[in-house]
């Protein structure tokens, strides 16, 4: 059968419309899958950034994870961006500039790194900068999903935050065996000067969004609605039904943290190669993507305060079996550490990730109508808050046991204390909202620590 040229442009046109979700695949849309796709490529570095600091800074494993917590200060402050990108357009422009902006202070990040970092203290700098590059360009492209969703049809609802989701997640996915892969016939500041090509990326394609210059009328009217923004953010907050779920999600996510000491652990004592580390990071990659499918099937409409509960213990019953690899327990068992360490980490970070998600889900759901964007943002910042404390707690408790590069005599202690903290919260469960009925609620943005931090800073 034969197909004329408008059948087979409609053949396209559908096939096109699928690959995209229902969604115009037009210039403006393509650049704002470009930054996510680059948020998620990033990860490139970054067991490069974990071996720089390890290898040729000779830090110690207290001193990174205490560093962990000064390169997450830009997403603490994310929705400040959102306010000056409001408030302060620059020649007119409130979206290109910042993008142009945020890719240059990249590309100066990882050139930094590449270059003229020799210092811990220009490292933590270094860092910050790039993570602030990836803040202000998320909030940027977040604010262009939020007015491009709200003319979304029904059928389509959450369509274009999945489909930013997924550009990221592929990005990560592309570059998580190869950030090892790279280093085994790389110098990690070869692997920098690679790493600061993408941020340009963004620079490039934020001319591809479709902005009219604001007027000075729309200056003052831009003002006057961060001024609003800002009140009725004071007045949400002012609802316990706001800040007590949102001091269960900082309390639940502030536990401390053991991830600087088994870095060092698992090439140190382990001497697992860069190439196989790569292999774990895209095992848990697609580890993520099973915790989110099992959520969205099998778990989206039940209770906040059930899976919040049940994830928390059965993730501490699993974590406690790290027990078992740092008192090398699994080799009398006869399972190898290399295989040991990829089933572990397959099982808890399924588990992470569908404890995870009803945080997104709670979050979203929590933000009143007028203020979702910035309330989310705002709501994240909190839990980056916590990411912190968490790894600064994690420094303390690792100087207080006198673990090392070299000595990990008390890691065993440390996997003792880390995991059993992570069921502080549970008290707080009845803080969680007890109506359920709506808990299929669509994330608003695929936004958080977890995702876009995380491939700026060591593991």
């Amino acid at each position: 059968m034969l197909i004329d040229s408008s059948g087979l442009s409609k053949v396209k046109d559908s096939v096109t419309k699928q690959i995209f979700f229902g969604n115009e695949p037009t210039a403006e849309l393509i650049a704002i899958l470009s930054v996510y796709f680059v948020q998620g490529i990033l990860g490139l570095a970054r067991l490069a950034v974990s071996f720089f600091l390890k290898d040729e800074l000779l830090l110690s494993p207290v001193q990174v994870s205490a560093l962990l917590g000064v390169v997450a200060l830009p997403w603490m402050v994310k929705p400040l961006f959102g306010f000056i990108s409001d408030g302060l357009p620059i020649f007119g422009y409130r979206r290109r500039p910042y993008l142009v902006l945020s890719g240059i202070l990249g590309a100066i990040s990882w050139v930094s790194l590449a270059t003229i970092v020799h210092t811990s203290w220009a490292a933590a700098l270094a860092i910050a900068l790039g993570s602030l590059s990836v803040a202000v360009s998320d909030v940027i492209v977040d604010s262009l999903v939020v007015e491009r969703a709200r003319a979304e049809s029904v059928a389509h609802v959450g369509s274009l935050q999945s489909l930013c989701w997924g550009a990221s997640s592929f990005g990560g996915l592309i570059t998580a065996y190869f950030s090892g892969l790279l280093l085994e016939h790389f110098t990690t500041r070869t692997v920098f000067w690679i790493t600061a090509s993408f941020p340009l990326i963004v620079s490039g394609v934020a001319w591809l969004i479709a902005e009219s210059p604001v007027s000075k009328d729309g200056d003052n009217t831009n003002l006057l609605t961060v001024k609003h923004q800002l009140q009725q953010l004071r007045q949400a907050f002012a609802q316990k039904s706001i800040w007590l779920p949102t001091a269960f999600i900082f309390i639940w996510q502030a536990t401390p943290t053991a991830d600087a000491a088994f870095f060092f652990f698992s090439t140190n004592e382990l001497h697992f190669e860069p190439e196989f580390l790569g292999r774990v990071r895209l095992v848990t990659s697609l580890a993520s993507l099973i915790g989110v499918w099992i959520f969205q099937r099998f778990l989206k409409t039940v209770s906040f305060r059930l899976i919040f509960g049940w994830s928390t213990v059965i993730s501490t019953v699993l974590g406690m079996t790290m027990l078992l690899l740092v008192t090398h327990t699994n080799r009398a068992l006869g399972i190898d550490d290399h295989w040991f360490s990829l089933g572990d980490n397959l099982v808890l970070t399924v588990m992470g990730q569908i404890a995870y998600m009803p945080v997104l889900v709670l979050s979203a759901r929590l933000c009143p109508p007028g203020v979702e964007a910035t309330l989310f943002a705002l709501l994240m910042s909190v839990f980056n808050l916590a990411g912190m404390v968490s790894y600064e707690v994690g420094a303390i408790i690792m100087h207080w046991l006198g673990i090392t590069e070299t000595n990990f005599d008390s890691l065993w202690l440390l996997v003792l204390i880390t995991n059993l903290s992570t069921l502080l919260p549970l008290p707080f469960l009845q803080w969680l909202p007890s109506d359920d009925t709506d808990n299929e609620t669509s994330v608003l943005l695929p936004d958080s620590a977890n995702s876009q931090v995380s491939n700026l800073v060591p593991e």
